[in-house]
């Protein structure tokens, strides 16, 4: 066998999924098929693997107050991505759409390549359990990735929120792991052939009404300061670990000093216009004598 010929055999053979001879348009069929099935962070390490281009993604938590807040997201696709293949962009900021709109959500797009998504929270719990579910594939999502034969990296998103209640404030300490070091390139020895830093670029922030502070650890990312805001520029290719604690007011817990301070007053001005009340009583019925 030639030389030519054995090169063509290995190439063939060593085709991603399988599929024979590399055909970018059979490929980038299968790469549509599997967009529709999958959530946001596995669409992402697809879509850096096989694809060619940059992504600006955002996401930020935005912290009114003890029972109001938003979680929002902004998604700026590159011109060289979307140059590639527009239809598979488009399936991906479809996908992202319809799962929003699941969690009560709202998109709104500017253009074929910007996605602004807001998810509203009503408390702590909602807030923990909305960021991840989005985030997360479910059973049957995971089940499909693997019936079509496709090994994706492992990221792993987790956020949580600790409530501590102080009557007229409440203190929360926010935990966010993303680990993204599966999504680097490598070659069969082990050296990174594409640095995922060079294909995403992805930002972490947090807004409250007076602000936040990050405790300085080693493992934790550390962030920069933006008046009430903190953001935290996620490394791509590391694991990332953000803490954050901040306070917000509780109105439960000022309803109920209000009501405790009427009360007192209340009884104030019983036992100071009791005595009064009792002497213009006693003249009254003098005076009708």
């Amino acid at each position: 066998m030639s030389r030519t010929a054995r090169h063509a055999a290995s190439y063939r053979t060593s085709s991603p999924f399988g599929m024979g001879k590399l055909n970018p348009t059979r490929l980038s069929r299968q790469i549509v098929r599997l967009l529709v099935k999958l959530r946001l962070l596995w669409i992402i390490a697809i879509a850096f693997l096989f694809l060619s281009g940059c992504v600006q993604y955002d996401v930020g938590i935005h912290y009114a107050s003890q029972t109001r807040g938003e979680i929002v997201q902004q998604i700026q696709v590159s011109d060289r991505l979307t140059t590639f293949s527009g239809s598979v962009v488009q399936d991906w900021l479809k996908s992202i759409e319809r799962r929003t709109r699941q969690l009560g959500g709202k998109t709104r797009r500017t253009g074929d390549q910007s996605l602004t998504i807001t998810i509203p929270f009503n408390n702590g719990k909602d807030l923990e359990a909305k960021f991840n579910t989005f985030f997360q594939p479910t059973p049957s999502e995971a089940r499909s990735v693997s019936e079509a034969g496709i090994e994706l990296p492992e990221i792993e998103s987790t956020l949580h929120l600790q409530e501590s209640n102080f009557l007229l404030l409440q203190r929360n300490r926010l935990v966010y792991d993303l680990d993204l070091r599966s999504l680097g390139v490598l070659s069969a020895n082990g050296n990174l052939l594409v640095s995922p830093g060079s294909l995403l670029e992805l930002n972490f922030s947090l807004n409250t009404p007076w602000g936040a502070r990050s405790p300085a650890t080693a493992n934790t990312l550390q962030p920069v300061q933006q008046g009430n805001q903190l953001v935290w520029i996620l490394q791509a290719g590391q694991a990332n670990h953000v803490e954050a604690v901040f306070w917000v007011p509780s109105p439960l817990g000022i309803g109920t000093a209000v009501i405790l301070l009427l009360v007192v007053a209340g009884a104030f001005l019983k036992t100071q216009l009791a005595p009064t009340l009792a002497e213009g009583g006693e003249v009254a019925l003098s005076e009708s004598r």
